[in-house]
């Protein structure tokens, strides 16, 4: 993933470039079809992991997971960090 800047001043191309990484399932570990680059924010994303199946609830900042785990239906959450 990479962005292409010209500099009409200068007449030069810059290549600014992103780290991009996979997301793997926080349940099975496996790799899923999602990506993420460094500069990618969700809140309350609906991860589904296509092998094992698996609905989870994440978010995502500056390429590190958290998965959101419901305690009980009054919405009170706690966080793990992967």
């Amino acid at each position: 993933g990479s962005i292409c800047i010209f500099d009409k001043s200068l007449r030069r191309i810059y290549v600014v470039l992103h780290k991009i990484e996979w997301v793997y399932c926080p349940i099975c570990g496996n790799k899923t079809r999602n990506k993420i680059r460094e500069d990618t924010i969700k809140k309350n994303y609906p991860f589904y992991c296509p092998k094992c199946r698996q609905k989870t609830l994440i978010e995502v900042t500056n390429l590190k997971m958290t998965v959101i785990v419901e305690l009980d239906a009054k919405t009170q959450f706690y966080f793990i960090r992967f």
